[in-house]
């Protein structure tokens, strides 16, 4: 994950991933999840994404990290929301927002994901991965995708292997690689079972027809995914 090339993408304007209304996908398929109210989502390489918004109006809590602070700023800034800034005591580099809607707590690192631990993140009760695992290059997924259960699910106890595993909603694309380079990057089934399928069920939940980039537009198939315990 390259700093620098988020950074630039952030000042040069150059975020179409961050869409103006809630993604569809997560209103209709959040069920799944089997959350209550007051439960803790997490929302990796969250930018500043509405669906963020709309997670908290439903009762839960939110907490994101991302590498660019400026994104964090703007979400706060545009939701109107004035948080409060913490430093990390051991590392001044990492910090996080922290402020409330809807009566719920919006919780925001700003980190490189790799630099978190469980403790920083506390307790959460379901992921919700719109755009990160899509945003990484092939080379990086596997050790992500074992970053996010880490961070979700408590493995400090001595028999790991059967530890709860926090479920997952996770969104990717499917389409010719070629077409383009990423991100968004392309991930079949078969690369999806590689990063997850040691600790996790996998259940296909939907796959819909949609498009990327400007015109000519790229056909892609966007997928729905259940990551549940196994």
């Amino acid at each position: 994950m390259n700093p620098e090339f988020w950074q630039k993408r952030w000042q040069e304007g150059r975020i179409g991933f961050n869409q103006s209304t809630v993604n569809p996908l997560l209103t209709e398929y959040i069920d799944h999840l089997d959350l209550a109210a007051g439960n803790r989502v997490f929302v990796p390489l969250c930018g500043k994404s509405i669906d963020m918004v709309w997670l908290a109006t439903q009762g839960y809590d939110v907490v994101g990290v991302e590498l660019v602070e400026t994104a964090i700023q703007e979400f706060f800034a545009e939701q109107n929301i004035e948080p409060t800034v913490y430093q990390q005591a051991d590392n001044p580099a990492i910090r996080y927002y922290q402020g409330q809607l809807s009566g719920q707590t919006i919780t925001l690192w700003v980190a490189d994901i790799f630099a978190l631990t469980f403790e920083d993140v506390g307790s959460i009760d379901a992921v919700y991965d719109k755009a990160a695992l899509i945003a990484l290059p092939a080379d990086m997924r596997v050790k992500y995708s074992e970053q996010v259960r880490k961070l979700s699910s408590d493995t400090s106890k001595a028999d790991g292997a059967n530890n709860e595993i926090t479920p997952q909603l996770l969104l990717t694309l499917n389409y010719d690689q070629r077409k383009k380079n990423g991100p968004p990057f392309s991930i079949n089934n078969e690369q999806l079972e590689q990063y997850y399928s040691a600790h996790y069920q996998i259940y296909e939940l939907a796959s819909v027809p949609s498009s990327i980039g400007s015109a000519p537009y790229i056909t892609v198939t966007e997928h729905v995914w259940l990551l549940s315990s196994k």
